[in-house]
């Protein structure tokens, strides 16, 4: 009996890759490549402050390009503080603090609104008329980051000018650097919360005036009134317990407050309408303000003019 040959076999030829035939794409296993993963929270966070710093230097680099601006913003209180030290010469009846120095209290909180809220209020106006908001709002830069260049740069200009106004009382007329940590704190979260509740509402009323031309008119009458009636211009021992009382429901009243608080001597407070200085109601007034000028401007704040889209 004679054995069967074998068949011949077919030798074994490499494994080659799946050809393509055009039907669904062959799933790939493994790590999704960084260039194809969803950006994470913390590079997002990277991106958003990096476009809002960036902003904020071109907001700062716009305000010092205006070398006029610059000087007139910063010197209008301290004319003013030259001129009504001038006038309201002497002492604060019963007390050894003169009207200057409390003055320098009051011009410390109107050239804190004065760079803060009036310069916003005008300068967001005429972004919006000459399209620049509009354009800004069709990039890829987050609108947010347009808020945080606005506050960098309120935040500037407001330090410097308290500064100047500073330095200018305590040489000409001999106001006292805060003495101790806590006035030095007082100082500090005055003007930041100060500062906070009138850049807010300077966005709020940014889209009130209609023009640009109108936006200055319609932010400097507000101010002014407050003004007079919150001690700054008139010295609060003269305004009637009324019109103090109205201008508690706003913020400058307790922004000027807080820097006699801070600057002039304790004994000082006997002189206050309440004759004391509520910090507390101090800041929850500021608070309320941020609270309540955040939500309004968050509302009404237009990105394009009237009747556009």
């Amino acid at each position: 009996m004679s054995a069967t040959a074998p068949e011949p076999t077919a030798a074994k030829q490499p494994a080659s890759a799946p050809r393509s035939t055009g039907s669904a794409p062959v799933a790939i296993s493994g790590a999704v490549p960084a260039v194809l993963a969803a950006p994470t929270l913390a590079s997002r966070a990277r991106a958003f402050a990096s476009a809002s710093l960036a902003r904020g230097q071109v907001e700062i680099l716009q305000f010092f390009r205006s070398k006029d601006a610059v000087v007139f913003t910063l010197a209008l209180p301290v004319v003013l503080l030259a001129m009504l030290a001038s006038i309201f010469s002497g002492y604060v009846e019963h007390t050894s603090v003169r009207f200057s120095q409390v003055y320098t209290t009051g011009l410390l909180a109107a050239g804190l609104a004065s760079t803060s809220f009036l310069n916003l209020a005008v300068a967001i106006a005429t972004e919006r008329e000459n399209g620049g908001l509009k354009r800004l709002a069709g990039t890829p830069m987050p609108r947010t980051a347009y808020f945080v260049g606005k506050a960098i740069v309120v935040l500037v200009t407001c330090s410097l000018e308290v500064a100047v106004l500073l330095v200018f009382g305590h040489f000409l007329y001999h106001v006292a650097f805060p003495s101790t940590l806590g006035r030095w704190w007082t100082f500090i979260w005055v003007t930041l919360l100060g500062a906070s509740d009138m850049a807010l509402l300077g966005i709020a009323v940014s889209s009130v005036p209609r023009t640009a031309r109108s936006a200055a008119p319609v932010a400097n009458l507000p101010l002014l009134v407050l003004e007079f009636i919150s001690g700054v211009f008139v010295p609060f021992t003269a305004l009637s317990h009324t019109l103090y009382d109205f201008a508690g429901a706003f913020p400058l009243r307790w922004v000027a407050e807080g820097y006699r608080s801070a600057l002039l001597p304790d004994f000082f407070q006997k002189v206050e309408p309440t004759h004391r200085w509520d910090h507390g109601t101090m800041a929850l007034v500021l608070l309320i303000w941020c609270a309540a000028s955040l939500l309004i401007s968050a509302k009404t704040f237009r990105w394009t003019g009237r009747g556009e889209r």
